[in-house]
């Protein structure tokens, strides 16, 4: 059995979506800059993916600029920000997204000042020193932090940090990556500056993505050259992987409560079937909370001997169960999570391992029994 239960890494694309892709590749194969009738077809396109994206979350066209995704979107608007806007102060967490923490490593070597605010005990932002942080710096200043984290599926208030950011003058920025097509995000009511999202976490397409700038914002180009993208991202669009981001958000709304609701009870399930095998287990983060966590995955410490945990990964690949022991952009590596590391949690849970199970609408309750029963069978070894 094959099971796939790592789609906070991405997403399987919609059927949906790889038919309106594959009859954009057919049909829209005009360059969107040439003025012909080719032309004019694919640019069509892209301003119809356009507003039906800032639609969903409730701005201006003219403000969604599309990108390769996530980290070029917040690469993109950090530095950028530093270079245009003038911004000697960023504020963030440090369980940010590395396409967050490594901009701010080089930004601070270039000489920005860079804090980090504090985390509560379930490694949430504290917003009482976030607003100690923005009254004590008197220089132009940014906040950046992610709205949904990618590993222990924390939940942050975007209107807080929001309202806090207005109050004092400071930009704010969200890595909503793991928050877009899952969450309803109004940016009219909420007074985000810049947001940064991809469309192979919502069923999408990989290597597309938008950013939010909101409009006066003094933005200027990050890929210089051509004038698309209003002017801040030039090259040649990839007109049918915009299509396919337009259908998948499209669905991803359109569907959004019946999914949220079905993934939700997944993810009861999982947790109520993991805790016969492991009574001890530790959800990390608020992961195994309902209400403030992302109903799209959990971050499960396992009580295992440190020797035996070790071959608990090649355990659940040998049989067919693809699941993260972090955030996929870490496989590979040798060091452990940078988020888990700082999370409070007792010197015995820290010596657990680590697994984060996410889910789709594509996964099923028979799915989760193969998952437990697997685990059982390598306990019992």
């Amino acid at each position: 059995m094959k099971v796939y239960f790592d789609n906070a890494a991405t997403t399987p694309i919609r059927k949906e979506v790889i038919d309106v892709m594959v009859g954009s590749m057919e049909l829209n194969y005009g360059n969107p800059s040439s003025s012909h009738g080719f032309g004019r077809t694919a640019k069509s396109a892209i301003e119809t993916a356009r507003k039906s994206v800032a639609n969903h979350l409730n701005c201006e066209a003219q403000e969604i600029i599309f990108t390769s995704g996530g980290t070029e979107s917040d690469n993109m608007i950090l530095r950028c920000g530093v270079k245009d806007l003038g911004i000697k102060t960023i504020i963030s967490s440090r369980i940010e997204h590395h396409a967050v923490l490594h901009v701010l490593t080089s930004l601070e070597s270039e000489g920005v000042e860079i804090l980090y605010v504090d985390l509560d005990l379930e490694g949430s932002p504290d917003l009482v020193h976030l607003e100690k942080l923005l009254t004590a710096t008197s220089t132009r200043k940014l906040v950046s932090l992610m709205h949904v984290n990618n590993e222990i599926g924390n939940i942050l208030s975007l209107k807080k940090v929001a309202n806090l950011c207005k109050l004092n003058n400071a930009y704010f920025h969200t890595d909503a990556v793991q928050g877009v097509g899952h969450f309803p995000i109004d940016l009219k009511e909420i007074s985000i500056d810049f947001l940064s999202s991809a469309a192979h976490k919502f069923h999408g397409p990989k290597g597309i993505g938008f950013s939010f700038v909101r409009k006066n914002s003094g933005l200027d180009s990050f890929i210089a050259g051509g004038p698309q993208e209003r002017g801040l991202r030039a090259g040649t669009e990839g007109v049918h992987n915009i299509v396919g981001l337009h259908k998948a958000l499209e669905i991803a709304y359109e569907e959004l409560a019946a999914e949220k609701a079905y993934i939700l009870d997944l993810k009861k399930y999982f947790i109520q079937e993991i805790k016969e095998v492991f009574p001890n287990a530790h959800f990390n983060g608020l992961s195994g909370d309902f209400d403030q966590s992302t109903f799209t995955l959990i971050n499960v410490a396992l009580p295992l001997d440190p020797s035996k945990a070790q071959l608990l990964d090649f355990h659940l690949d040998l049989n067919g169960i693809a699941c993260s022991k972090g955030s996929a952009c870490q496989s590979g590596s040798n060091l452990g999570s940078h988020v888990l590391q700082e999370l409070n949690r007792s010197e015995e849970v820290k010596s657990w391992p680590s697994l984060r199970f996410s889910f789709s609408c594509f996964n099923k309750r028979e799915e989760i029994d193969y998952v437990i029963k697997t685990l059982a069978a390598f306990v019992d070894n």
